[in-house]
């Protein structure tokens, strides 16, 4: 099992120093969603990875020990799930958005790690572990999806020329440091055809220019390759001065002397003929030597003439990489001058457009200024001549109205006295029928008054013969 005590010292870390008092992490973005791609979340909750296995660890330790056992890459989906040839628009995982897949095993455990809700000190256990180098990467990853953008620079900064080395896509093929990696977060929106939570431009102008003021060390490759070499050239020089060794003699005999005392000896038993044969031999060892050290010269010219070119090769190569990279420089450098002159030409181009179209503006403004001045003038014009006509109108129609009145008023006259004589007539007519009809009333009373009387008189009358007969 990983052990999680495994870490790298903290003391070479830098600590981040703005917002991080305490051992509480701050969240930024969403509290829920940890600001991943909302297709990945989905596939993430309904996977049953999980819902079951993931379910059943509860403890920090045990999710670090399960990245160390199942992650082997950083990608989003697994290899071969998510196909999107041949698909556009908003299925072609375009902008973050696509078909879906199989979610992969790390981002899984990623969300599991928000569920946990890490303090600061397990998420530096995370990024500073030595066991597994996926640890590292799923703990800055929690950094770039959880921790506010401008706190991201002093998070990763201890960490920006890390050269641990990781594969980070699914199915293998993408070697990258640490170091790139946490670059790549910094300057890029993207991973892997998903997204991550955008870094305000202000921040990110700030990052980018700490990234480009920042000294990048040269990685540990290229110094050990320097140091081969070195090596290999001191190794070639030592075997040159090995193959021509001073042979000393050595001090227990003087090979004059045994080779004097036996060459009288031999001499005093072989004669002559034996000075001859010896002699040759002689002849022939030296010619032997000649021919060695020939040989060896020889040798040693050839290989003095290929560590000679192998140099002039070496050096032709580093002068043909640092022309290379000057001249890229330059070329930037000229393309960078370009758009600049470009910029200043367009920028004139657009200025003098800009004037050209101030000054038709102006012209059309002062165009439309005369056009709305006659324009004004046509109105006031057509307005005095429809006052003009109104009032000519007005007069006609009061002149009619007055002769209309006037001969209203001569006939109303006659008619007005026809009525109030016939008026008078009616309340005539009515005053008389209101005299008959008193008299007529007070004729009805009249008699109605006899008629009582009469009756009264012979009720009485009537009354009297009663009691007079009684």
């Amino acid at each position: 099992m990983a052990n999680v005590g495994n870490q790298l010292p903290t003391q070479a870390v830098s600590k981040p120093a703005s917002g991080k008092h305490g051992n509480v992490l701050p969240l930024w973005g969403n509290e829920k969603t940890m600001n991943l791609n909302p297709m990945i979340l989905t596939n993430v909750l309904s996977s049953p990875y999980f819902k079951v296995q993931l379910y059943e660890l509860k403890t920090y330790h045990e999710v670090v020990d399960e990245i160390y056992f199942k992650v082997n890459h950083a990608e989003p989906w697994e290899k071969g799930s998510r196909k999107t040839a041949g698909q556009t628009g908003m299925c072609g995982g375009v902008r973050g958005v696509g078909t879906g897949g199989i979610v992969s095993t790390a981002f899984c455990l990623l969300y599991k790690l928000f569920t946990l809700k890490l303090t600061r000190k397990q998420l530096m256990g995370l990024i500073t572990h030595t066991d597994s180098p996926y640890i590292r990467a799923l703990g800055f990853m929690y950094i770039r999806y959880t921790q506010p953008p401008a706190d991201l620079i002093d998070w990763y900064d201890g960490f920006l020329d890390d050269e641990e080395e990781l594969d980070v896509k699914a199915g293998g093929g993408c070697v990258m440091t640490i170091g790139e990696m946490l670059r790549s977060f910094l300057t890029k929106l993207e991973w892997f055809s998903t997204l991550f939570p955008r870094i305000p431009v202000p921040v990110q102008k700030i990052i980018d220019q700490q990234i480009k003021a920042r000294p990048r060390k040269m990685p540990q490759k290229d110094v050990q390759d320097e140091e081969a070499m070195l090596t290999e050239s001191g190794r070639a020089g030592e075997r040159r001065r090995s193959r021509t060794p001073r042979r000393t003699p050595s001090p227990r005999r003087s090979p004059k002397r045994s080779r004097s005392r036996s060459h009288h000896h031999d001499r005093d038993r072989h004669g002559p003929s034996f000075d001859r044969e010896l002699e040759r031999e002689r002849d022939r060892q030296r010619k032997e030597r000649e021919g060695r050290d020939g040989r060896d010269r020889d040798r040693e010219r050839g290989d003095r003439e290929r560590r000679r070119s192998r140099s002039i090769d070496r050096n032709q190569d580093r002068r043909e990489r640092r022309r290379s990279r000057s001249g890229s420089r330059e070329r930037r450098s000229e393309r960078r001058d370009k758009e600049r002159d470009g910029g200043d030409d367009r920028c004139r181009r657009k200025d003098k457009d800009h004037h050209k179209d101030r000054g038709t503006d102006r012209e059309r403004s002062r165009d439309k200024k005369s056009r709305g001045e006659a324009d004004d003038r046509r109105h006031k014009d057509d307005r005095e001549r429809h006052r003009e006509e109104r009032k000519t109108k007005r007069v006609s129609r009061s002149r009619s109205r007055e002769k209309r009145h006037k001969s209203a008023r001569t006939d109303g006259g006659e008619e007005k006295s026809k009525k109030r004589e016939r008026s008078h007539s009616r309340e005539r007519d009515r005053d008389r029928d209101g005299e008959q009809r008193s008299h007529k009333h007070s004729r009805s009373k009249e008699r109605s008054h006899h008629q009582r009387e009469s009756s009264n008189d012979r009720s009485k009358h009537e009354r009297r013969r009663s009691e007079s007969i009684e």
